[in-house]
């Protein structure tokens, strides 16, 4: 039998997942993240517990699955992407707490970008709009904040990187520097035309680029993990964002397929194939995984499973890549507010509860929650807007409320997919006519039925909901020979269930109406 290792290292946890060549997961083992929150609106996370927690979870998995590392034909990452980790090359300590994607100290630095009239300049070259979610002003933020790192950083004694820089660097030992192209995507740095760092964007943000990782193909080298990290060298060969992972994992390769991923925020994206699209509805245009057109081909001329030397180098492959591109509404607040129902307002012990509350009630009778507790992202973009719950009467409960809350998650899909398919139309493409879905919160039934009624159109839940994990997987088989292709893995992908709409279209137009209304009174300002 021949397994694929995959290392989840999400916002609220790490997660490792052995999976055999079909998909199914044979053993999975996951830790909780400490999450750091120095000041209102600020979120950090510790680098050396990303690290620690992402090792001890794929060496508990391995135990679990009863194999070794001799077992392992080739691992996958995924990551919590934009955020943003700055370390010393020489010890491998980093300088500082690692700066979380959902962090909004450099708004100042953004609105300054802005107020310059830059943001046409980097959405051209990005397909990002400005922000603070991004990595750019994070890194900018360290440099100009944590002492003395700005003259290491031009002296070249620290590296920069997103979380799978981070994990690449610490499983092999220091030998490798390296990122792919979905999340060097995620910077706003990086020129997904050229697929280079832009010189001009890292010049404007003042950014040495000696700090700056290698970008290599979704499917590709990444090097050779240290070999008494897991009991012997794995091959690390795929390595992508994790919503872009969950699009591979989902088996959207083409154009027009589109999946919502349900975690701590909620992340829309519909592959637009080798198009780069600019929305014209407030959603980004991002990278999607990129498989390097000699790797079919090298297959057979690769070294033998668990090889230490890795998978082969795939630079005349990768020059020659065309770029594969996807739109993407990012929702800040998804499953995160049914953990605010329980540690916030403490209306359930466990977020395991929220279900049987919600529906302990007909409806949100009348209710409408905003989760704009770090402000609004896609398709609304009001980075100072702020949660507002709506519609109280003397008749509300608790229940309703965290019904309200609830669905809050699909309002904020509903909206982000309206976005795409008017930019799908306007394209000359079709509106997105089904949509796969994946994370946490998508096994809460009623969630996924009140979501299919919004969207007037069917919800797919997969037999493998860890698809972010076993995007990661079907890269690295890919990558080391386990796989052909994508038609491959499209035949493995199977579906669950499927909800579809029963709610009539006038009244979830109503209800998606009242909906916008509760978002302009958060936007409102203080």
């Amino acid at each position: 039998m021949t397994y694929l290792l995959a290392l989840d290292q999400g916002t609220s946890s790490s997660r490792s997942i052995v999976f055999d060549e079909c998909g199914r997961i044979v053993a999975q083992a996951q830790l909780e993240l400490p999450q750091i929150y120095p000041r209102p609106g600020w979120v950090e996370h510790d680098p050396r517990e990303i690290w620690r927690t992402q090792l001890a979870t794929a060496q508990d998995a391995l135990r679990q699955a009863g194999i070794t590392a001799q077992d392992v034909r080739a691992l996958g990452i995924t990551n919590q992407r934009e955020t943003t980790v700055l370390w010393n090359r020489r010890t491998g300590q980093p300088v500082h707490h690692a700066i979380v994607w959902q962090d909004r100290r450099a708004e100042p630095a953004c609105a300054l970008l802005r107020d310059q009239g830059h943001a046409a300049t980097i959405q051209a070259k990005t397909g990002l709009l400005i922000d603070a979610y991004f990595s750019a002003t994070k890194l900018q933020w360290l440099l100009d904040n944590v002492p003395g790192a700005r003259d290491a950083a031009e002296a070249g004694e620290l590296a920069f990187g997103t979380v799978d820089s981070w994990l690449i660097w610490q499983l092999t030992g220091g030998r490798r520097h390296a990122t792919d192209v979905t999340n060097a995507s995620r910077t706003m740095l990086f020129n997904v035309h050229t697929q280079q760092w832009d010189d001009e964007l890292l010049q404007l943000l003042r950014i040495p680029r000696a700090l700056m990782p290698e970008v290599l193909p979704s499917a590709s080298d990444f090097g050779a993990t240290d070999a008494a990290l897991l009991g012997g060298a794995i091959a690390i060969g795929g390595v992508a964002g994790d919503q872009q992972s969950a699009l591979f994992g989902q088996a959207c390769f083409t154009a027009g397929m589109a999946k919502n991923t349900y975690g701590t925020g909620c992340f829309m994206l519909m592959h637009t194939g080798s198009r780069f699209q600019k929305s014209e509805n407030g959603l980004l245009t991002t990278s999607a995984a990129q498989i390097a057109p000699t790797l079919a081909a090298s297959h057979a001329a690769l070294p033998s499973e668990g090889a230490p030397s890795g998978l082969g180098r795939t630079g005349a492959g990768w020059n020659g890549t065309q770029p594969q591109y996807a739109l993407e509404g990012s929702v800040f607040v998804g499953g995160a507010v049914v953990q605010w129902l329980r540690d916030g307002l403490r209306a359930i012990d466990s977020s395991s509860e929220v279900q049987a509350l919600a529906q302990s009630v007909p409806d949100s009778g009348g209710v409408m929650m905003v989760p704009a507790f770090t402000g609004l992202g896609a398709p609304y973009w009001k980075p100072d807007a702020r949660g507002t719950i709506t519609g109280l009467t003397r008749g509300t409960t608790i229940a309703h409320i965290a019904r309200a809350a609830l669905e809050s998650i699909a309002y904020q899909s509903a909206a982000l997919l309206t976005a795409m398919s008017r930019d799908a139309v306007a394209a000359g493409g079709a509106p997105v006519s089904e949509l796969r879905v994946d994370g946490g919160a998508c096994v809460n039934d009623l969630l996924m039925q009140f979501q299919a009624d919004l969207l007037g159109i069917p919800v797919v839940r997969p037999a493998v909901v860890e698809t972010t994990a076993l995007g990661a997987a079907y890269l690295a088989g890919l990558a080391s020979g386990v796989y052909a292709s994508t038609d491959e893995l499209a035949a493995l992908w199977r579906a669950e269930r499927r909800f579809t709409p029963t709610l009539p279209r006038s009244q979830a137009e109503a209800l998606m109406a009242r909906w916008e209304h509760a978002v302009a009174q958060a936007a409102l300002p203080a």
